[in-house]
């Protein structure tokens, strides 16, 4: 389907790029991402496989030895694709792709659970909530009021705190005015100590995710999928392309 169809006229196209030559593996960005988005501590039992994250850091090495190894950190959260995979496989249309934002949305009250849409991820983005949200005694009042939680049963991914593009749009209508695109930013994007992570309207010809996406060193994970993922990653390591070409990071990498 052509996403340039049914775009809007002069809406925006949100997209991101990550530096890995910048990323030190802190995992602020994880850490920020759960807190923004009222991602619940882990339940007891809770492992790499069924634990709720929506951004994963990983480790990616050239698998060669001293002198010559070489390892880099990836931050890997929902790629944004304008044409997602999970989207098609969803029986409830709980995947739904935002015309007037590019971002490819998530709609926790329309999940049935069924899971197709994490078979269908080929960068392995999306976490089940296998348990109820539940949270030490006290820290409740540290939730996000602009971010429901969400139940056991349903699946759920980053959308690029979209809830932060609608406050600051109430915001600009309050005062009246236009809403400045840098008012918006993910919480993973003010957090990276090291200013790895750019975000901003790939419409915009001048903004710095554009030129981003237009250096040579920028790539995509597994391009030849097709998927024509809105993040993009930053590298002038030859061996990070050439990994990136044939996969995504594995779980037995994990940083987090």
């Amino acid at each position: 389907m052509s996403r340039a169809k049914e775009k809007p006229e002069g809406a925006p196209r949100y997209a991101m790029t990550i530096d890995l030559d910048k990323c030190t593996g802190c995992g602020a960005c994880m850490v920020a991402c759960a807190v923004e988005n009222n991602v619940p501590p882990a339940q007891s039992g809770a492992n790499d496989r069924n634990g709720t994250t929506l951004m994963r850091v990983y480790a990616m090495s050239n698998k060669q030895v001293y002198p010559h190894a070489k390892q880099v950190f990836v931050p890997m959260t929902c790629q944004q694709c304008e044409d997602p995979p999970c989207e098609t496989v969803c029986p409830q249309n709980a995947v739904e792709y935002d015309w007037t934002t590019g971002i490819v949305a998530q709609i926790p009250v329309r999940c049935l659970g069924c899971r197709y849409c994490m078979v269908a991820c080929p960068y392995h983005a999306r976490a089940f909530n296998w348990w109820d949200p539940t949270w030490p005694e006290g820290m409740e009042a540290t939730l996000n009021p602009d971010i429901s939680t969400r139940s056991r049963g349903t699946a759920e991914k980053c959308n690029f705190c979209h809830h932060r593009r609608q406050l600051a749009r109430e915001r600009a209508v309050h005062e009246d005015r236009e809403m400045c695109e840098d008012e918006y930013q993910p919480a993973c994007v003010e957090a990276c100590p090291v200013g790895a992570i750019t975000f901003g309207n790939l419409e915009d010809p001048n903004s710095a995710v554009s030129k981003g996406f237009a250096k040579p060193e920028a790539f995509a994970f597994v391009e030849k999928l097709g998927t024509k993922p809105k993040i993009r990653y930053l590298s002038s390591q030859k061996w990070v392309h050439d990994m990136a070409r044939s996969g995504v990071p594995g779980k037995e990498a994990t940083n987090g």
